[in-house]
């Protein structure tokens, strides 16, 4: 049997359901993800078909940049989503799954453009930009 995680935004219009393994929790400290989040982005991904989607209606997508959208509840605001053009995956917010996760973060990204009112802590690799 395939592991399998669940959730959903604050207001529970949007619920998913993911198969198989996620990959690494990947933290983003880029001022696009500071700016939505009100701090870093923490996201696993997986592949488009292996996520199910209920309430999609809800999704509101965000052109954020010239290589991707951020997908979020449109009711609640909850940020839900990131997708690069042409990607076969898609990231999800690690704090909108149902717990527990058995995830933990791999990788920390754009730590050049970290927020000045913290520091990042642990082991994880770290990179200036994107990995």
């Amino acid at each position: 049997m395939s592991e399998v995680h669940t959730g959903h935004c604050l207001c529970g219009a949007v619920r998913f359901r993911t198969s198989g393994p996620l990959r690494a929790v990947t933290a983003c400290h880029c001022s696009q993800c500071r700016r939505q989040t009100g701090h870093f982005y923490a996201a696993t991904n997986v592949s488009d078909d292996r996520l199910e989607l209920e309430g999609g209606e809800s999704v509101t997508w965000y052109r954020a940049s010239e290589a991707a959208s951020r997908g979020f509840c449109r009711i609640c605001g909850s940020a839900l989503f990131w997708k690069g053009d042409g990607s076969d995956n898609i990231s999800i917010m690690v704090g909108a799954f149902d717990l527990p996760t058995g995830l933990a973060i791999g990788k920390h990204i754009f730590c050049a453009d970290k927020g000045d009112y913290y520091e990042i802590e642990g082991d994880a690799p770290r990179y200036d930009a994107a990995r």
